[in-house]
């Protein structure tokens, strides 16, 4: 292949990429006739319909599972019917990305709580966002496209933290933190669930198994500290052990703002 050949494929991957976020962000900011189709006759569906039906495929069977095809047949619809209001698979993911997200009036209570109430409410939100609708930890959201609901999350998340002596970049970083934390360990959860169902094996059996190795490891190979752990200390609840490292986390950022109220005014 050649350089020029290699460029013109990098140049209409990118032309592509751009044209279907352009695409996605219509649909979620409502630019595109979100309940009727450009173009036929009166429609019998509407976007809203759409999403809804792709979360629940989704929740159910996965993301792998996701088609234009599977929704239409669960809507009971052809194909091409939804491609009159959703452009593809791409654009349709991101409308449930948003749509799952909901709006933050569940998280009303904690306004006007303190900082830390607020964020492990959040945190708690978040753990429930991602254990139950398990698909969105497989889309690759390092930069998410930003629907009405992100973005009232997100301006929500921000009113937690106002007054606090921390720039714009640090309560961004706080926010981030907190996230990557819950959806590591949500990731984990899930891991670990779909781990006897795809080898067949029952934790009680897989642990069972191991038993007589681990035992006979700590007898012969000296692992005097994991000998030495009491018998609950691999029992916590993943959960618990989430909310756990939430705390030890704004346990530091509580020592950065405690710190910074105490130092002198700059001359």
């Amino acid at each position: 292949m050649t350089t020029e050949h290699s460029a013109d494929t990098e140049h209409t991957a990118a032309g592509e990429g751009l044209t279907r976020l352009v695409r996605s962000l219509d649909l979620l900011w409502g630019r595109a006739g979100q309940d009727r189709p450009a173009r036929g006759p009166k429609p019998g569906l509407t976007l809203a319909q759409i999403v809804a039906t792709a979360v629940e495929l989704a929740d159910r069977e996965g993301l792998t599972a996701l088609s234009m095809r599977r929704v239409a047949g669960e809507l009971g619809v052809g194909t091409m019917s939804l491609y009159r209001y959703v452009p593809g698979k791409d654009e349709l993911v991101a409308l449930m990305c948003d749509h799952v997200l909901g709006s933050p009036g569940e998280l009303e209570q904690s306004r006007g709580k303190d900082w830390r109430t607020t964020l492990e409410l959040i945190a708690e939100s978040s753990w429930e966002l991602y254990t139950t609708h398990t698909w969105l930890i497989q889309v690759n959201q390092a930069r998410p496209v930003l629907g009405p609901n992100s973005m009232a999350d997100l301006d929500f998340a921000l009113t937690a933290l106002d007054g606090l002596p921390l720039s714009g970049q640090e309560k961004m970083n706080i926010l981030v933190a907190v996230d990557n934390l819950v959806m590591g360990a949500a990731r984990s959860h899930v891991l670990y669930q779909q781990a006897a169902q795809q080898s067949g094996v029952s934790d009680e059996e897989f642990w069972h198994t191991q038993e007589p190795y681990i035992v006979r490891g700590m007898e012969e190979g000296g692992f005097t500290r994991l000998a030495a752990l009491p018998d609950d200390a691999f029992a916590t609840d993943l959960a618990d052990s989430t909310r756990f490292a939430v705390r030890a986390l704004l346990d530091g950022f509580q020592l950065l703002l405690d710190q910074r109220r105490s130092a002198p005014p700059r001359q």
